[in-house]
């Protein structure tokens, strides 16, 4: 049986849960949902909804984090898909593990990730949106293994997701599947615990919302944090699968 371990890298407000949720849809397929969150939660003490549940119930050492995800897949599945988050990558924690895995970046407008994160919390800036993680990642595997990583915006999958994800499988060189494109409305096993504080509108969905532009203006504050995530984005978004 072959094996693929596919580390998804996404910052927050993003497709990330709707993309686990394809995964999730395959009958090959496992899903772990935000492995390193109760480490983040456990080392930053961010006040996010739910904190303490997750710490108590999830591994806090991110060295076991890192051995588990780069173990055995669970359930004897063909594929491992692990929705990560990079701004979970804190500056303490090593990178040399990450070649193990087979690895994606999913990345957005930093415009609309700002805009969507300032209806959730007040706790924002550059590094909240995970894209400067997303760039030393990508650093770090372009040194480690003289390859570009796979980068997908999640706009070009909104606007088109069955010709994305099928590239998005030939790169990963597993077969695309339809039952990717659609999945039931409603909590999903693979959720972690926090899902009913975050993925009320995913819950409602039954696969890929159409794309559609954020509206709004970024307040001064947010514009100055938006000015410098568009520098990491232009870098990312230039290397993107097409």
């Amino acid at each position: 049986m072959s094996e693929t371990r596919i580390a998804m890298w996404s910052g927050p407000r993003n497709i990330s849960t709707a993309m686990m949720y394809s995964f999730d849809n395959r009958p090959d397929s496992y899903c772990s949902d935000e492995p390193l969150y109760a480490h983040y939660l456990a080392r930053t003490g961010v006040t996010h909804p739910g904190a303490q549940n997750v710490v108590a119930s999830g591994e806090t050492d991110w060295k076991k984090v890192v051995d588990f995800v780069c173990g055995d897949i669970p359930n004897r599945s063909e594929i491992w898909y692990q929705k990560h988050m990079t701004h979970h990558l804190l500056p303490h924690i090593g990178l040399d593990w990450v070649s193990k895995l087979t690895n994606c970046l999913l990345i957005r407008d930093p415009r609309e990730v700002l805009l969507s994160m300032s209806k959730k919390t007040d706790q924002i800036d550059v590094m909240a949106t995970g894209l400067p993680q997303q760039n030393r990642l990508f650093d770090h595997l372009l040194e480690t293994t003289g390859e570009i990583p796979t980068i997908i915006d999640s706009g070009d999958i909104l606007k088109n997701p069955e010709g994305m994800l099928s590239k998005l499988c030939d790169v990963l060189e597993i077969p695309f599947d339809k039952s990717m494109l659609s999945w039931q409305a409603g909590p999903r096993e693979c959720d972690g615990i926090w899902a009913k504080y975050w993925y009320d509108s995913v819950w409602e969905s039954t696969g890929f919302a159409q794309y559609r532009s954020r509206i709004g203006e970024l307040s001064p504050e947010y514009q100055v944090y938006h000015d410098e995530c568009q520098v990491f984005y232009d870098r990312l978004h230039s290397f993107r699968l097409k």
